[in-house]
């Protein structure tokens, strides 16, 4: 799925990295500000990489159980969730290398930038880059 824009009326775009989710989910002491954020903006706004699918079921799993992490992961399948492809990964290699990113990181981003996104997010290797609101 291809988030889409139209010249009339330009819709700005977010990503959501783990840790905003993942506070989210387990009510941490930054759910509130992410809550605001993902309540002001429409499900299908919000560009989702795939990697944070991984990275937020593991997670909640972990910690609250399969059920609630299968929850979470319905949840963010309201949002526009973006596969890995050649593009991205290229991207994204391209960051780890420019910004000394982890994998996970690099393709997050790398798939904000992609979709010029602003990348909501309370990981401090993120937080320098470009496009980045950390929370």
């Amino acid at each position: 799925m291809t988030p889409k824009t139209s010249a009339t009326s330009l819709t700005a775009l977010i990503s959501i990295d783990s840790s905003g989710w993942i506070e989210q989910f387990t009510k941490g002491p930054k759910a509130a500000k992410y809550k605001a954020v993902i309540e002001s903006t429409k499900p299908k706004d919000i560009v989702t990489s795939v990697v944070v699918l991984y990275e937020v079921y593991k997670k909640i799993k972990k910690l609250k159980g399969e059920e609630e992490a299968l929850l979470a992961v319905a949840a963010l399948s309201q949002t526009t969730v973006v596969p890995i492809d050649q593009t991205i990964s290229l991207e994204a290699a391209d960051y780890s290398l420019e910004y000394s990113l982890h994998f996970s990181d690099a393709l997050v981003y790398a798939t904000a930038r992609h979709y010029k996104a602003k990348l909501y997010t309370s990981d401090d290797d993120l937080r320098p880059l470009k496009t980045v609101c950390f929370i």
